[in-house]
């Protein structure tokens, strides 16, 4: 089989890359030859995403893959972060940059949603976890501000819909991304329409819902002449954790339940099974899980914790105040300090977007009745050791709502050459833990690409030939007694210190 080659552009909350898969029928070889900084950018006190720098590199990446592939390659696809949209108005205008979602503006705005709507309804409708970044609360903190946007906008584009369309001209919006909103459907398969007419949001910017796997059609023609590149554009699964939930090696086991769970782990870390049906039920209210669209007629129930966002603000603080330190400086400072000492719950607000994390972090110790850790080693390693505990007690929750045991936790994502986090999530949760692929959000999206080309039978075989592709490291539980012992202490810094 001659070998085959895929685009994927990859655009994380801190970083983007481009991505060449070269897929021999067997085995897939990734190929970075394109990789950019990105990040928000404050503008008179408010947080936005920088839309036109981000599409200079989408073309400057464009270029380096053209340039070094050509017209062996056959698609391209946009993957990035869930809940942000831009607004296009009469003529197809951009209506501003996007806001970024930790932008200030949704600050008590789910407290403000459910005075118009019950929260039991909200989530009747959509299935999906309360955050104030939500795209719901986006559009919501727009109209109780008189927003002029609101007025004049003709569409709405989630973000990689957005850089779909300036590839392609055509507008959609992809079902994955869709269904971070909180205005999407899943049980009925559509907008909730009458829920947003029920907050006086306009209802007529939302458009067609489509599947990964779709083919939007071929670049367009100054875009195809800039970058050598004759390729049509499809559709990965847009919301990176949908494509690096699809990048997840487990076999599957047909007709049985599965016995594993995964963890996207970056910036956020998403933990979740893959069920083949949305669950709204009361057990998920309660439990703030969320039913996000996956690839493949599935759905990814699951629930959002703050990952790495907590150490990569720290280096940010340390740096900016003049250290040098790249992220194995920090891998020795966290090995330093000593495990199990001071907790804090990764997902309170204190940490959504402080100016001084590591300050943040101290202060909640202090509030919540514990010692405050003294030094920077001392820091990270309450924040790595407060991230596993969370995911031991995420883990029971999906061992709740899959009815039964999981034997496995599969890491996958950037976070994954965090060793230590590796092997304090497999101490704290007491499981096995594999650990890969590295570049799973990238390659899941090849992936998806290559099934829609025919080039790979359906999902259950795109992991096959990525357990085929890419190495995994596995780590066995050790010393689960202490991290048994100090779980107390955590869920009780995680009530506040109540």
């Amino acid at each position: 089989m001659a070998e085959k080659a895929f685009l994927a552009i990859d655009m994380g909350a801190s970083s983007g890359r481009h991505v060449v898969g070269r897929f021999d029928g067997k085995r897939l070889h990734l190929d970075e030859v394109y990789r950019f900084d990105n990040g928000p950018v404050d503008v008179a006190g408010s947080l936005h995403w920088d839309a036109l720098a981000q599409w200079n590199h989408v073309r400057q990446g464009l270029r380096a893959a053209g340039s070094r592939y050509g017209k062996s390659i056959i698609s391209v696809g946009v993957d990035t972060w869930g809940v942000d949209f831009g607004l296009l108005g009469r003529g197809d205008v951009l209506l501003g940059n996007p806001y970024h979602y930790r932008d200030s503006r949704t600050n008590g705005m789910i407290e403000k949603a459910f005075s118009i709507v019950p929260r039991e309804e909200i989530f009747r409708q959509t299935g999906l976890q309360f955050m104030q970044l939500n795209t719901l609360y986006q559009l919501l903190a727009m109209k109780l501000s008189e927003s002029p946007l609101l007025d004049v906008a003709e569409t709405l584009l989630m973000v990689p819909d957005l850089f779909h369309w300036l590839l392609t001209g055509r507008k959609c919006n992809e079902f994955t991304e869709a269904t971070t909103s909180q205005f999407y459907n899943p049980v009925r398969g559509g907008w909730a329409v009458d829920l947003l007419e029920k907050f006086g949001l306009p209802t007529g910017i939302l458009g067609e819902v489509v599947p990964p796997g779709t083919d939007l059609g071929p670049l367009r023609e100054g875009i195809a002449t800039e970058t050598g590149l004759v390729a049509d554009v499809v559709l990965p699964g847009t919301h990176d954790t949908a494509s690096a939930v699809m990048a997840v090696p487990a076999a599957s086991r047909p007709g049985q339940r599965p016995d594993w769970c995964y963890i996207s782990l970056g910036t956020w870390a998403l933990m979740g099974v893959e069920s083949p049906r949305p669950v709204v039920n009361d057990a998920v209210l309660k439990l703030n899980f969320t039913n996000e669209g996956g690839v493949g007629d599935t759905f990814r129930l699951l629930k959002n914790i703050s990952g790495l966002w907590l150490v990569q603000q720290c280096r940010q603080v340390w740096n900016q105040a003049g250290r040098d330190w790249d992220w194995e400086d920090l891998n020795r400072l966290s090995a330093s300090a000593r495990p199990l000492v001071t907790f804090i719950d990764p997902d309170a607000p204190d940490f959504l977007a402080p100016e001084n994390m590591p300050e943040a972090i101290r202060q909640y110790a202090v509030r919540t009745g514990q010692a405050a850790p003294e030094d920077e080693g001392a820091v990270l390693r309450c924040a790595l050791d407060s991230i596993a505990m969370k995911f031991r007690q995420v883990l029971a929750m999906c061992e709740d709502l899959a009815g039964g045991p999981i034997e496995t936790v599969h890491i996958v994502g950037g976070g994954t050459k965090n060793r230590q986090l590796c092997q304090a999530a497999a101490d704290a949760c007491g499981r096995r833990v594999l650990a890969g692929p590295v570049e799973a959000t990238a390659t899941g999206n090849i992936m998806m690409q290559a099934v829609a080309a025919g080039e790979v039978g359906d999902i259950a075989q795109a992991r096959e030939v990525i357990r085929g592709s890419f190495p995994v490291q596995e780590y066995e539980p050790r010393n689960t007694a202490a991290w048994d012992a100090a779980y107390d202490r955590f869920t009780h810094s995680a009530r506040g210190g109540e």
